[in-house]
């Protein structure tokens, strides 16, 4: 597909909405082929195109610097993973995923309970929803997860004094996806897998189009 004609908002949504739970690229394929871009418009179509197919190895990536720089601050390693998790809850898949389980799990010991976990039901006007599906994590909304989870990961930032030592990781995690996903040539698969019709199917607004 013609990633130049993808806008940056388009990649963002398709990013949210995609499924996660794939498995990343093997290494020989993800350190495979680099090469300069001939021109700007084929560097902003190869970053686009890398960064949704590579998009597990990416996160992991980002990951791992980050559990590196805080080997010896425990608390630090907690309020990166709850930022993480803060982060994920913003992807449709992996928040409903999440909430599933969770719901699943807990019907095991409390029905009830579990019973009040299921979200709302979307009334359905001529055979679709009436309104946009809004995504509900244990029962509440998603805003709800992400905000307590960051709060509570700001303030074990606050109490780890790792917030300096957060932004660094970041930005070299970032800096480290950035140059990937700038030279790695895109192979033929990464191409087939990004086709238009996939890559249009995780539109929000698809059977609208």
């Amino acid at each position: 597909m013609d990633w130049g004609t993808v806008t940056t908002e388009d990649l963002i949504e398709a990013l949210r909405e995609v499924d996660w739970s794939s498995p990343p690229r093997p290494p020989s394929e993800f350190f495979s082929r680099f090469t300069f871009p001939r021109s700007s418009s084929k560097w902003n179509s190869r970053v686009k195109c890398n960064l949704y197919y590579y998009r597990t190895n990416y996160f992991i990536m980002i990951v791992a610097i980050l559990a590196l720089g805080f080997l010896r601050r425990p608390l630090a390693i907690v309020a990166a993973f709850l930022t993480t998790l803060s982060i994920a809850f913003l992807n449709d898949s992996f928040a409903g995923t999440f909430s599933e389980k969770v719901t699943r799990t807990v019907r095991q010991f409390s029905p009830h309970l579990a019973a009040k976990m299921r979200p709302p039901l979307t009334p359905v006007i001529r055979g679709r929803p009436s309104a946009k599906r809004a995504i509900f994590i244990c029962g509440r909304p998603r805003w709800v997860f992400v905000l307590v989870f960051f709060l509570a990961s700001f303030f074990l930032w606050f109490v780890s004094c790792g917030l300096l030592t957060v932004l660094w990781a970041l930005a070299i995690g970032l800096l480290s996806t950035l140059l990937h996903a700038s030279f790695r040539t895109p192979n033929l698969k990464a191409r087939l897998n990004t086709f238009r019709e996939e890559f249009r199917a995780v539109w929000r607004n698809y059977s609208e189009l």
